[in-house]
């Protein structure tokens, strides 16, 4: 599955017909494609997800549409978008998203419902608050000096592999408290295949067929889950056996203890460890080659962030009190989720008494949106298309953009916001001062496309020649 950058131009008229009504109180909903017998516009989106859900957006801010057989109903205004996310676990549940997915994640904090999720929220929500997250910030930094010092002027490089390689190597260290490259890597190549299928049955067929029904895709993520499940177990048996404190997450949830005094077991400890790794290492990765493209794309955005960088880091490498200095990178951060946010729909199911824009939603109605479709409605964001930190504010006083609430969701919002929001922030933004501060990555011409799956990944290989900045250079050769 590919997908263009952005709408017909037919659908961008649409669009900008429907910026002209405004909010969406008194806005009726509108029919979406017409589908096809029994399978409804699951071939359509099937085909391209983020091109479908433009197209939806295009036509109103209430679309219906078939999910195969089943309705659904498309939202795209940023107060409907709320109303979804605050009323989950009261007027909305959380929908099944397939074997494969559940194969995954389990019954993890991200799958759970009602008083299991709350549960489970309470003891997996202290091991990621800003304290913690503070103690693994000298990790993020760390692991990113050491790729920097790999680096030389003139190296060709996949910035796919590189990124990939250094959060999964973060995600082990911070997450399991192991150093070796090993468990990173059979983690991580274990995580790629899962993901991808889980992307291709959510979009495709497979999202029809009944759970015991045997697929290729769907033996491949028991493949690959029984890699993951083995390293975690591993992992799990040497914490137990272990006589002393560790600071990492796992040994924190291990520790954790709810209400009862009840602590988390084997099974639910792999499913949230997995839960954290997925949050930890895939979004963080694919929002840093997105965030390399646009840099390579966007000189003037790049010399922008270069100028911040020496004027706050000067030849120092970064900290976690750097974080909040550095807002220029921050925006680069909050941008590249704009426009590519990792994360690139939500879904809820209706229950009894749902009510959406002052209207009743159906019990068993599917309500969709999509960040990648509302990060890009001209209505919330000026030329959406462009890539523009400073619509998020500047250092030099320029106010920043009114953005309404909600226009912006790429960890969700809500009760069931992502706990690893602050992580990945804090994750994204050390990496990105620490390589910036030292390289510039100047990527191959060609048009690189987002693939939805699990994560919103690039459809090659991202290759680039490292360049040292200016004097920097100089030092270079002498090493």
């Amino acid at each position: 599955m590919t997908t263009q950058a952005g709408p017909a131009a037919a659908d961008r008229a649409a669009t900008d017909r429907a910026a002209a009504d405004g909010a969406t109180d008194g806005q009726k909903i509108v029919p979406g494609p017409r589908g096809v017998p029994l399978l409804g516009n699951l071939p359509e989106f099937g085909k391209d997800p983020l091109a479908f859900f433009e197209r939806l957006r295009a036509r109103g801010d209430f679309v219906s549409w078939r999910f195969g057989r089943d309705r659904a109903l498309f939202i795209a205004h940023p107060s409907t978008i709320g109303e979804l996310l605050t009323e989950v676990e009261r007027t909305f549940d959380q929908p099944d998203l397939g074997i494969a997915f559940r194969t995954l994640l389990g019954n993890g904090v991200v799958v759970a419902k009602g008083a299991d999720w709350r549960r489970k929220r309470s003891l997996v929500q202290p091991s990621v608050r800003p304290k913690q997250v503070r103690s693994y910030a000298a990790t993020m930094a760390e692991c990113a000096v050491a790729l920097a010092d790999r680096w030389r002027d003139g190296q060709r490089v996949d910035v796919k592999k590189e990124m990939a390689a250094l959060t999964q190597l973060i995600a082990v260290r911070t997450i399991f408290g192991v150093d070796t490259a090993a468990d990173a890597e059979a983690i991580g190549r274990a995580m790629d295949v899962a993901q991808k299928e889980i992307g291709a049955e959510f979009s495709g067929l497979g999202a029809l067929l009944p759970d015991w029904v045997p697929t290729p895709g769907r033996a491949r993520v028991k493949r690959a889950t029984a890699v993951i499940d083995a390293e975690v177990s591993r992992v799990v048996a040497r914490h137990r056996d272990g006589d002393t404190e560790r600071p990492d997450l796992l040994s924190r949830l291990l520790a954790a203890q709810d209400e009862t005094g009840a602590h988390l077991s084997d099974r639910e400890i792999r499913d949230e460890t997995v839960t954290l790794y997925i949050g930890g290492h895939e979004t963080t990765s694919s929002t840093l080659v997105w965030a390399w493209h646009l840099l390579s794309r966007n000189p003037r955005v790049r010399a922008a962030l270069t100028v911040e960088l020496d004027r706050v880091l000067g030849d120092r490498e970064p900290g976690f009190d750097d974080y909040a200095r550095l807002t220029y990178t921050q925006a680069v951060v909050k941008e590249t989720l704009r426009l590519y946010p990792t994360i690139w729909l939500l879904t809820g199911m209706a229950k009894e008494g749902a009510m959406l824009g002052g209207r009743p939603i159906a019990p068993g109605t599917r309500v969709w949106s999509s960040q990648w479709a509302t990060h890009r409605d001209a209505r919330w964001f000026t030329d959406p298309e462009e890539f523009r930190p400073e619509r998020w504010g500047t250092t030099d006083g320029e106010p920043a953009e009114e953005i309404p609430e909600y226009a912006w969701f790429p960890f969700g919002g809500g009760p069931r916001v992502c706990l690893g929001t602050r992580f990945a922030m804090v994750e994204a933004v050390l990496v990105l001062a620490v390589l910036a501060r030292r390289f510039r990555l100047d990527l191959d011409p060609g048009e690189i496309r987002p693939v939805p799956s699990l994560t919103l990944q690039p459809d090659r290989e991202v290759l680039a020649t490292v360049r040292v900045r200016g004097d920097r250079a100089v030092r270079e050769e002498g090493r």
